[in-house]
């Protein structure tokens, strides 16, 4: 393991922005244990039922703002994309070509996402699964689909978003939020301007820190700073929710669609995520934690898009069992936290299974063997002895 780790280290080269890889692993994994966490199926009535243990225990919240990671996706998304807008451009590629390439690696494990769950949604019905529990079960499994169209979205977009002032779609979220909440105007259709305003302003800060107007710990801690504060009037005085995400049956979720608590504590995790930049460069010098932080970058997707459906294979599959504490009971008491952790190696185990099986929809075909690799260059001596032979 360590001599991989080595060889990885060694071919990566040497002016890659390491921290960059890992904020979007450490975005991914928080996803990832967010969901594991905050989701639960609850075995009733001879069926599934999705219900949350921030529901019965808000004392819990705090737990969503440790995992609620998706800003920071967002934040390091608007950086590579704008930088690799830029290199495409002086390299003379075209932009749909660019956007052909960015989106490929994408969306391409969408579509075993897709194939898989119309398969097991025919053979639940056709075996009498509850309607209600096949519902629950296609929900929660292609749920993670709503985010790629978003960042697909604003992937496209990135020309146009090089130069936009994070501040404009910040705007656009505080103004969709005071006709909503402060004087309870507007459609229902308004909350849904908020889903592209909101993620755009992480994404436009990317595009900042490309640009070089985050270089300094001074504009982190604003950041940071500001975020926070907001978010805590937002939460203790204009009757925000303190959960970052969704809870079922609460009257206002700040994630669906995002809230401005919701994009307030997201200005406060990138401000937190730049003020970290330098330290996890020095981290990532370590082989082995950079080995596995490329491993995560390599599957990003896979992991993301598979998550629930380890978690409810787990889940189905225990069954056979009875009902399994921290599994099928509901999550309305601290025991069900501590039996939930125990549960999470497990999920990970079934998540390592899914990603064996789908990795390659992601990292695209195997390269022939006498293919020049265009990530990793190999130098080797010109062949004059026998020995540099």
């Amino acid at each position: 393991m360590r001599r991989g780790a080595h060889q990885v280290d060694s071919a990566t080269p040497a002016d890659r922005d390491r921290a960059v890889d890992a904020l979007r692993a450490f975005a991914i994994l928080g996803v990832v244990l967010g969901h594991w966490l905050v989701t639960a199926l609850v075995a009733r009535d001879g069926g599934l039922h999705t219900t949350s243990p921030l529901q019965h225990m808000p004392w819990l919240a705090p737990v969503s703002w440790l995992f609620q990671t998706l800003a920071v996706f967002f934040l390091v998304g608007g950086h590579v994309a704008t930088r690799s807008l830029a290199s495409a451009r002086a390299r003379g590629e075209s932009y749909g070509a660019w956007l052909r390439a960015r989106l490929a690696r994408l969306l391409r494990p969408v579509a075993a996402l897709l194939c898989l769950w119309a398969a097991a949604a025919t053979a639940l019905l056709l075996t009498g699964t509850p309607p209600a529990t096949i519902e629950a079960l296609v929900k929660l499994a292609l749920s993670p689909l709503w985010f790629l169209l978003v960042f697909a979205a604003l992937t496209a977009a990135t020309p146009l978003l090089t130069r936009l002032n994070p501040l404009w779609p910040l705007a656009v979220v505080l103004h969709v939020d005071l006709l909503r909440f402060g004087l309870h105007l507007g459609p229902s259709w308004l909350a849904w301007l908020n889903l592209p305003a909101g993620w755009l302003v992480p994404y436009t800060l990317g595009a900042a820190w490309t640009r070089g107007e985050l270089d300094t710990r001074r504009a982190a801690w604003v950041l940071l700073l500001g975020g926070t504060t907001a978010t805590a009037l937002l939460v203790g005085l204009a009757g925000y929710p303190a959960s970052m995400v969704g809870v079922p049956g609460a009257r206002i979720s700040n994630l669906d669609p995002p809230t401005l608590a919701a994009v307030s504590f997201g200005l406060a995790q990138c401000g937190l995520a730049l003020l970290l930049r330098d330290r996890l460069r020095r981290a990532m010098k370590r082989p082995l934690l950079w080995a596995a932080t490329a491993l995560v970058n390599l599957s990003a997707m896979t992991i993301y898009l598979w998550h629930q459906t380890a978690m409810m294979t787990t889940t189905a599959t225990g069954l056979t069992a009875g009902r399994l504490p921290g599994l099928h009971t509901a999550p309305d008491s601290p025991d069900w936290v501590i039996h939930r952790l125990a549960w999470l190696p497990v999920f990970a185990l079934v998540l390592a299974l899914c990603w064996t099986a789908f990795r390659h929809h992601e990292q695209g075909p195997r390269r022939p063997r006498n293919r020049t690799s265009h990530v990793v260059r190999r130098h080797l001596p010109p062949a004059k002895t026998p020995r540099n032979a």
